[in-house]
């Protein structure tokens, strides 16, 4: 059940606020719409209710607001238009990859694909969906981790007669099963077919909540579609017959040959046709959709223009000034009590124009004051309206009553991140291994250093070291490491630039568990390009220029530490800097920031004689420590702590900490606040 109290959004400059205190409740078992025209502030009331824009009041899931969830996917599942994903990802890649962020089994993956009938798709690219299988798609991760709850913005735009039916029949068989249903649409006979309930929102105020069989009997009526040659004079006698009679009839032309008849049937039509020799095309019964809601001064306005419209009897007025289970607002009238009761169908006239036609004629009482609106906006509480209490008008509070105090103020909306996976380390594998991205870029990292490392060769003059590294003295990095430190800026830049994780909630998480999978992830990826690209140059120098560019050098522990902890340290660079900055442009170049800037800053520092150093470390460790270190590891330290005092290293050390400060200010951030 969702239950949404006073959801107001922020005031825009001198604009009201898009949604304006808006309440409504979503049962159990039940498909509820929320209806209302473009810009009436649907979205917004979704985004309020998701926790995604920051406003005021709040929005229960079965009784706790979405940020009190420990597990939100797992109780709502939210669809907001196009899905969230890299445009290379396959459409099962990234249903895998959001299992491991929702915590459930990889299987769910190919069942929800079997549910929304894209199984055949499950290799297809995210950009090459049209716009039906995208909301497919987005279907599928909303029901990935088994919510409760449905809520989804606009599902149906864009598709077909046939993907809409089969739309709406998913979300009825889900609400069949105990879950709730939440939906906008700008469509009243979409949601007449679909909903139970339907909630009807105008102006970013809710004029109506009713359910579907009032709903139906207050805003979609029946009508006459008449296509002749001949539509305008049919239009005059149609409207002469009715004022001769008495009886309450409006005719709207449409399309210059079209006639849209209310108040009468197609016998009625037809016989006036055939007594005056028209030609008639067409003559069927049609559901029409009343509009928008006109304000009571607009519709006097509207019925002092048309001439051809008959008079209607004080006592049809009345009766269609009866509506049931509507509640007005405090500052506008409510577009049903223009539309007339069941019982007054076949008196009263009720305009229902195509989306190109403004025209609306709703009769009034004789004694109706059209300054009732007014009188309206000043009442403290909704005014109900039922069908057995016969003609009502608006009641103006006494003016000698108090005023009554103001409401309390509902409470602040604050955006929360989205929560992180709940299988960090397995979500990161998928995601860097879910693209071709990461392939594209090791296999030019091989090729640049192959070539690099054949023209080093060639001239003699660099050290076997830097000649298996590809690193020429005149470049800061060598090809691995800026491969490692973009591989690392894309871990989080990707995250920001297609927020998978933030479909539902928020921002992109920047937490610590996600940032520890990333730097695992990352150092286990740099690690591997560096093993082999000193593998590849290795063979390529022995099949160009013999052994002796590729024997083994006697410093090897040291130089393989130092080769590792540069390809590691860029790669923990541009993850670190991608988060804080959010972007992968910015990774990059913190990376290439270290050689360029920090260096020299660094050896200016470290210029001068050097009074005291760490020779003999090894032997004073081991002398330190109460047992003897296993398999020398006293010997990996000392090569460690000669990297960092090398400017490279020192340099790629103080970035590092700098970064992992920053990323950890961001974090506690929100969360002091």
């Amino acid at each position: 059940m969702i239950q949404a109290f006073g959801l107001t959004s922020n005031p825009r400059q001198e604009l009201p606020p898009a949604v304006d205190d808006v309440s409504f409740e979503a049962p159990t078992g039940r498909v509820t719409a929320l209806l209302g025209a473009r810009a009436s502030g649907k979205t917004t009331a979704v985004r309020l209710m998701l926790e995604l824009q920051q406003g005021r009041g709040i929005a229960h899931f079965r009784g706790r607001p979405l940020h009190r969830i420990p597990h939100p996917s797992r109780e709502v599942g939210v669809l907001l238009g196009e899905v969230q994903g890299h445009p290379s990802r396959t459409v099962r890649g990234q249903l895998r990859m959001l299992c491991a962020a929702a915590g459930v089994p990889v299987q769910r993956a190919d069942e929800v694909l079997e549910v929304v009938g894209i199984v055949s798709l499950r290799e297809q690219r995210l950009a090459t969906l049209s716009r039906g299988m995208d909301r497919r798609l987005g279907l599928a991760c909303a029901l990935l981790a088994d919510p409760h709850t449905l809520v989804l913005d606009g599902p149906a735009d864009g598709l077909s007669a046939r993907e809409g039916k089969w739309l709406h029949g998913i979300l009825r068989a889900h609400a069949s099963l105990g879950g709730t249903v939440f939906f906008t649409t700008d469509d009243a006979k979409e949601a007449a077919r679909t909903a139970d309930r339907v909630v009807t929102l105008e102006a970013g105020r809710i004029i109506a909540d009713q359910g579907v069989a009032d709903f139906s009997r207050t805003r979609l009526r029946p009508r006459v579609a008449v296509r002749s040659p001949h539509a305008a004079r049919l239009g005059v006698l149609l409207a002469k017959e009715a004022r001769a009679t008495q009886r309450s009839v409006e005719v709207v032309n449409e399309d210059g040959n079209r006639l849209s008849v209310y108040g009468s049937n197609c016998a009625d039509v037809g016989e006036t046709a055939f007594r005056h020799s028209i030609l008639v095309h067409q003559l069927a019964d049609e559901v029409g959709d009343a509009g928008p809601a006109v304000s009571v001064p607009a519709r006097a306005r509207t019925e002092g223009v048309r001439e051809a419209e008959p008079t209607v009897p004080q006592t049809a007025a009345a009766d269609a000034s009866s509506v049931a289970d509507v509640s007005l607002p405090a500052t506008e009238s409510s577009e049903e009590t223009a539309a007339p009761s069941a019982q007054a169908q076949a008196h009263t006239a009720s305009a229902q124009d195509p989306p190109h036609s403004t025209s609306t004629f709703v009769p009034l009482p004789a004694d109706a004051d059209l300054g009732g609106a007014s009188s309206l906006a000043s009442a403290p509480a909704p005014v109900p309206l039922s069908d057995d209490s016969g003609p009502q008008t608006p009641r103006t509070p006494s003016t000698s009553a108090p005023a009554p105090p103001p409401a309390p103020l509902p409470p602040p909306i604050t955006i929360h991140p989205a929560p992180s996976p709940l299988r960090p380390l397995r979500y990161e594998v998928r995601r860097a291994t879910g693209i071709a991205t990461g392939y594209l870029t090791a296999a030019a990292v091989l090729v640049a250093s192959a070539i690099v490392a054949v023209l080093l060769a060639r001239t003699g003059h660099t050290p076997q070291a830097h000649l298996l590294a590809a690193w020429p003295q005149e470049l800061p990095l060598p090809p691995a490491a800026l491969g490692a430190g973009l591989l690392g800026a894309f871990a989080f830049g990707d995250e920001f630039r297609h927020p998978a994780l933030a479909a539902d909630r928020g921002t992109v998480p920047r937490r610590l568990g996600l940032l520890c999978a990333k730097l695992v992830v990352a150092a286990a990826i740099a690690v591997s390009l560096a093993f082999l690209v000193v593998a590849s140059d290795a063979v390529l120098l022995h099949l160009v220029y013999g052994e002796e560019l590729t024997k083994v050098p006697a410093d090897w522990l040291s130089t393989s530490a130092s080769w590792l902890a540069l390809v590691v340290g860029c790669a923990w660079a541009g993850v670190l800097a991608a988060g804080v900055f959010r972007s992968t442009t910015a990774g990059l170049a913190a990376v290439l920031a270290v050689p360029i800037l920090v260096v020299p800053l660094v050896q200016k520092a470290l210029e001068g004689p050097s009074v005291r150093t760490a020779a003999g470390l090894p032997a004073r460790l081991r002398d330190l420590a109460l047992v003897h270190w296993p398999f020398g590891a006293e010997r990996f330290l000392a090569a460690g702590l000669r990297m960092i005092a090398q400017p490279v290293g020192g340099a790629l050390m103080l970035s590092l900490t700098a970064l992992l400060c920053a990323y950890l200010l961001t974090v506690l951030r929100p969360r002091a606040r």
